[in-house]
């Protein structure tokens, strides 16, 4: 663990970020989608770890579960999602399954049949899944008997945000829909033409305001009204530079981090920048590729860089603050916040734990010997981690899980039903 001082976080990144994705890419042809650097081709060896690291905390596994196939072998962004006591889960072949947060005991569940890849959100009794073939699929969130569904232009790998009466959703190919929640209907259509060359995956709408905030590919981020879907703005987070297609890419793949009126974003071989929700405005910006994601609260941000070095830095310029480079190339997800601990997931299914002010290790855990991709999930003490081989675990630092009273069981369902 290293405290930095007041410079750039990442130089060098660009040259080393081209350099990992001219490897991957070798041997692509015809196509404008690059493998999502990190993934399971990734060429670079994980840091082993340290065999005689001492736990400073203590972490309780409280339950573990299997559902469905998990990622079926595909790059997916399937995610849990802790709601009202209950955690929604769904897997790469079509299940989805809703189990306690307290024992992980399942309420309800119900196949699909669809290939499902990114979500779910849930908001009152709606949940919505993405799924590969470009379909957005409405269910019950009380007993999952599906309520709609709409066939939209690509694949779905960015979560769905249900914004009142509307569920917004960006496809692959950088269309951002709003659709209507009762019934599936589009509403409108913001399309943006895509690079030549650009990584396997999008951004997540966030939602503040009565407008969405969506990072497309290039680079970009852009603000769009709910109401009609037209833009309030849109600017270029990372200019593309470089004399290749290659060496051009810069997406915004990451989910915006909104805290007051201040959006926190991320680019591929890019920038980690700041920028003011309302004009649109760069704030400032510090040289890091990311592709993994961010969080951030009051004053610090937190974030994976492309070589899975973890980073805390001052929202007020991006100044570093710290950096933990115990990890690298460990495919570390994006980071949570749990209180003053800071909890990530990687490769070969173990969950580490860090302390917010400093960055230093505090402990890990093992649920899995298959790949943790995604944020972990945080609620009521918990944190709640969804590895590729369907394994679902609900872990905790002793004596800090708060009960939740229990979910109403409901009822499984199948397809036909």
């Amino acid at each position: 663990m290293t405290t930095t001082s007041n410079r750039s976080l990442g130089p060098g990144y660009r040259l080393a970020g081209a350099l990992i994705l001219l490897v991957l890419v070798s041997g692509l042809s015809g196509c404008g989608m690059v493998p999502l650097i990190g993934g399971e081709k990734d060429p670079r060896p994980p840091t082993e770890l340290n065999k005689s690291f001492a736990q400073q905390l203590a972490v309780d596994t409280l339950w573990k579960t299997r559902i469905g196939k998990g990622t079926d072998g595909r790059a997916l962004n399937l995610v849990p999602v802790p709601r009202d006591g209950r955690l929604y889960v769904a897997d790469g072949r079509g299940q989805v399954a809703v189990l306690s947060q307290n024992d992980g005991r399942v309420i309800w569940e119900r196949d699909t049949d669809l290939r499902l890849s990114g979500g779910p959100e849930v908001v009152g009794d709606l949940l919505v899944l993405g799924t590969s073939d470009g379909e957005l699929i409405g269910l019950s969130a009380q007993d999952g008997r599906e309520r709609w569904r709409a066939q939209l232009s690509s694949e779905i790998l960015s979560t769905p945000r249900i914004a009142g009466e509307q569920v917004i959703v960006h496809t692959i190919d950088d269309s951002v829909y709003a659709l209507s929640a009762s019934d599936g209907k589009e509403l409108w259509r913001y399309s943006y033409p895509a690079p030549v060359l650009t990584l396997h995956g999008s951004s997540s709408p966030i939602i503040v305001n009565d407008n969405a905030i969506v990072g497309i590919a290039g680079g970009r981020l852009v603000s769009l009204e709910l109401e009609h879907g037209a833009p309030n703005w849109e600017l270029t987070v990372t200019p593309a530079s470089g004399r290749s297609e290659l060496e051009r890419i810069a997406d915004l793949d990451v989910d915006p981090v909104v805290v007051g009126d201040i959006a926190y974003v991320a680019t591929y071989n890019g920038d980690l920048a700041a920028v003011d929700i309302v004009t649109g405005a760069v704030l400032w910006r510090r040289e890091l590729s990311a592709y993994a994601g961010l969080a951030a609260d009051e004053g610090r941000l937190f974030v994976t860089d492309s070589s899975d070095i973890l980073w805390g830095a001052t929202t007020a310029d991006g100044s570093g603050l710290w950096k933990q480079d115990a990890l690298k190339y460990r495919r570390l997800t994006a980071p949570a916040i749990l209180g003053d601990k800071l909890v990530v997931g990687d490769i070969d299914g173990w969950v580490h734990w860090l302390a917010l002010d400093d960055g230093r290790l505090l402990a890990r855990d093992r649920v899995s010997k298959s790949r943790i991709v995604h944020r972990p999930a945080v609620a009521n003490g918990r944190v709640f981690v969804y590895a590729n081989d369907g394994t679902v675990a609900a872990l905790a630092a002793r004596g800090q899980a708060r009960r939740v009273p229990p979910a109403r069981t409901g009822t499984a369902v199948s397809p036909s039903d």
